[in-house]
């Protein structure tokens, strides 16, 4: 079974950095799809970020050009490199893994972790 950690989070100024790690462990061999979810208070889970075998990475729009997801596939590892950081980023971001080799956006990932938050502040 997969066990999905992440790690990173705090507050932050607006237009501030962060980023984020997770690991994803309990597998031999690749964990083929892996992703970044956050969800704020009266919001519903959104997709931040993800990447897969096979269509590579896709992103919110909301985050275009200011988030990057990165892999390090040796340990099961993706990151989350947040920049210029807004108040409408603040969430409980959430990693989450899958050994599909692509999770279709109307698809759920199997494995998750337990959150940390992040809070932006002006």
């Amino acid at each position: 079974e997969v066990q999905v950690a992440e790690s990173g989070g705090g507050s932050v100024q607006a237009g501030g950095s962060l980023r984020l790690s997770c690991v994803a462990s309990g597998h031999t061999g690749n964990v083929p799809s892996m992703a970044w979810f956050r969800q704020a208070p009266g919001k519903e889970r959104e997709e931040v970020a993800s990447t897969n075998e096979v269509r590579g990475t896709r992103y919110a729009n909301s985050v275009k050009g200011r988030f990057t997801i990165s892999r390090d596939n040796a340990m099961n590892a993706v990151y989350l490199q947040m920049n210029d950081l807004k108040p409408a980023d603040t969430a409980m971001y959430y990693c989450a893994a899958d050994l599909r080799p692509w999770v279709s956006p109307n698809d759920r990932f199997t494995y998750w972790g337990q959150g940390t938050q992040v809070t932006v502040s002006t």
